[in-house]
């Protein structure tokens, strides 16, 4: 993906629908949705090998582009330690996953609206003092099922492959994963290690995505 500037958030494909930034996520929308021939990809997990390489803005654009071609798109934050994506849609996280699975609150009242037609945002709710177990539940797995009679599509934020074990849970759950890899920043023995992880419990990798790219001038990929 290109280096991107914008005042959304770091969602360019609202901001700027027509930048050759969004047309990168959509390029990723249509890579992975040609990934699988036998069976559809509907649950996907942009992980990434230590924090600050992207994985949320990618994750959260890849949403809006999904959501663009009419699909309806539930974007859910299961990053319980450090989550974020109710900063990017500017969207309240006093309520979330958490107050769900702790039965607090139902589905439906904790879901959020995000000016993006087809596009819900699951907040991660209230942190709570064991994430991996309330990732990790019966409860989460029975969630997820429910959610996937209501989407087409569902995404996941995570936390970093090498900082805790949430994100190894989560790859678990969903029909494939996409390593986010920040071009410069992280070394390749880290992305090897994060991958091997991925690997140990079976996640399915669908692919690579190279973030934060500074492409030189006259290259396709460059905004103007």
């Amino acid at each position: 993906m290109p280096r991107q500037t914008n005042d959304k958030g770091g969602l360019i494909t609202m901001a700027n629908p027509q930048s050759n930034s969004s047309e990168a996520y959509r390029k990723l929308r249509t890579n992975i949705q040609f990934s699988s021939i036998d069976s559809q990809i509907r649950t996907i997990m942009i992980a990434s090998a230590i924090s600050g390489e992207g994985k949320t803005t990618t994750i959260g654009n890849l949403a809006v582009a999904y959501a663009q071609v009419g699909k309806k798109v539930l974007l859910m934050d299961t990053d319980l330690r450090k989550p974020a994506v109710h900063r990017m849609f500017n969207v309240p996280n006093h309520i979330g996953l958490t107050s769900v699975l702790s039965s607090q609150y139902q589905i439906t009242e904790v879901l959020r609206e995000t000016g993006v037609e087809g596009l819900h945002v699951l907040t991660s709710g209230p942190i709570p003092p064991n994430p991996s177990e309330m990732i990790g539940s019966r409860k989460m797995l029975a969630l997820l099922e429910d959610l996937k009679e209501e989407y087409d599509v569902i995404l996941f934020d995570t936390p970093p492959v090498l900082a805790v074990s949430d994100a190894l849970i989560i790859s678990s759950l969903v029909d494939g994963v996409i390593l986010v890899v920040s071009a410069g920043k992280v070394k390749k023995d880290l992305v090897k290690k994060a991958k091997a992880h991925l690997e140990h419990v079976n996640a399915r990798i669908l692919g690579a995505a190279l973030n934060n790219v500074q492409l030189s001038k006259g290259q396709y990929g460059e905004d103007a």
